[in-house]
């Protein structure tokens, strides 16, 4: 409350929480009941959080007509009020997650997900640090073709790749330094900018934390932000991992480290290659990669990004400092050594995608298992076991991976495989157009 009293101009509140494909679901609320929201919070169908991307029920799931549609029981998180930056009125934000009405988590909320997967750290003495890149464009979708906006600055249009290019941050330089103003007052890490390899294409770093619930917060409300302001702007701010053929995708690239209950880094022996638990650790990564590419990959169009040569993986391996791995290990300081997980499209849900990466990291140093050798060169060149190469594919080695068992309760496993059954049917209906237009502002 403390937030609010201090911004007496706010009026409206928006209580949201995170549905499995990751868009924000929830209510707007005056402003006068929020001590209401903080004391007994508030209620949304469990299948809220369980539709599909265009926001249906999915059919024949058990939460809704089988059950009644019964209520879960929405409480705030940790973060509390803040603003949103992208609206002409003075609103706030509340995030929430999902309950039972006896207080026990909801299996079915991905933010629940990460949670638990948190706690089987914590239990073991242990506490990931975290850090994402999320990469994105910024498109003109105001015409029947997806292109670069004008510069708000010189009303020019930049159409070629510009990578690390000061001239395409700064033609966008207004609407970056709102970007990190509005970061700012939501508390979200934002670190370095770069422009990317496809035009209009940008990536922004998010500082490491020892908390990754508030690392994967973060990476989702960024998302809403960008999206939110570029509208302020006059074009989109677009997550989705594919929307020019012709050019490269858009990631979320995760590094992380582990410290133990010394606060010492657990990937750090010293040595320039790294612990025995970095490799367990990259193993587990490994061993749940085909399982996971559904967490990393949700959408059809995802898979227009995994594939050869793109600066995206489609192999299963490891390397040091090799940019065309799936798992790679950066050249650091020993007292910095951590793994970079390359998988991810930018249209993930982070809370899931995180979970996943942690936990299959943590079923590795349980299990104690070497991986392969590292590999040398390209990647694509390496014969590698690949990840599944379609979305129907991702979707099977999903719903029966081991290692995904170990990590995700089989409530959100099953919700999850339905969820995206059910879209596969569906996306096979619309025309390419349809398809960019349903995924250029949602994912």
């Amino acid at each position: 409350m403390d937030w609010l009293r201090d911004h007496p101009e706010v009026k409206t509140i928006r209580v949201a929480a995170a549905d499995l494909n990751g868009v924000a679901r929830g209510k707007r609320v005056p402003a006068r009941f929020a001590d209401k929201l903080l004391s007994e919070g508030t209620k949304f169908p469990y299948s809220v959080l369980n539709m599909d991307i265009w926001g249906e029920d999915v059919e024949d799931s058990p939460l809704v007509f089988q059950s009644g549609d019964p209520d879960g029981l929405l409480l705030p998180t940790e973060r509390g009020f803040m603003p949103m930056p992208w609206l002409d009125a003075p609103t706030a934000l509340l995030p929430l997650w999902m309950f039972h009405t006896d207080g026990s988590p909801y299996d079915g909320d991905p933010r629940q997900a990460l949670a638990r997967v948190y706690d089987r750290y914590k239990a073991a003495g242990l506490t990931p640090v975290v850090a994402t890149e999320l990469e994105f464009f910024l498109i003109d979708d105001s015409g029947g073709q997806l292109r670069v906006p004008p510069s708000p600055r010189s009303g020019k249009r930049r159409t070629g790749a510009e990578t690390l290019s000061l001239r395409a941050l700064d033609a966008f330089d207004r609407f970056f330094t709102a970007l990190y103003d509005a970061c700012e007052a939501m508390d979200i890490p934002a670190d370095t900018a770069i422009s990317e390899a496809a035009p209009g294409q940008f990536e922004i770093n998010m500082m490491h934390q020892d908390d990754p619930l508030k690392a994967a917060d973060d990476a989702w409300l960024f998302k809403l932000l960008v999206k939110g302001l570029a509208r302020q702007y006059g074009f989109a701010g677009s997550f989705m991992a594919k929307p020019y053929n012709e050019w490269n995708g858009s990631g979320m690239h995760m590094h992380f480290s582990i410290l133990d209950r010394d606060g010492q880094n657990i990937f750090d022996d010293g040595s320039e290659e790294g612990s025995a638990r970095l490799r367990h650790a990259v193993q587990g990564c490994l061993a749940a990669m085909p399982g996971s590419t559904l967490l990393f990959a949700p959408h059809e169009n995802s898979y227009d990004r995994l594939v050869p040569n793109a600066h995206a993986p489609t192999g299963i391996g490891w390397a040091y400092e090799n940019r065309t791995s799936a798992i790679r290990i950066p050249s650091s300081g020993p007292k910095a050594r951590r793994i970079e997980h390359r998988v991810a499209g930018g249209d993930v849900n982070p809370y899931l995608t995180v979970a996943a990466i942690l936990g299959a990291a943590l079923n590795g140093i349980e299990d104690g298992i070497e991986p392969p050798p590292a590999i040398r060169g390209n990647a694509y060149e390496q014969g590698l076991a690949q990840l599944p190469a379609t979305w129907r594919e991702a979707i099977d080695a999903f719903a029966t991976s081991p290692e995904i068992a170990r990590i995700f309760p089989a409530h959100l496993v099953e919700n999850f495989v339905m969820t995206k059954r059910q879209e596969l049917h569906y996306m096979a209906e619309l025309s390419d157009d349809e398809t960019i237009e349903l995924y250029l502002d949602t994912v």
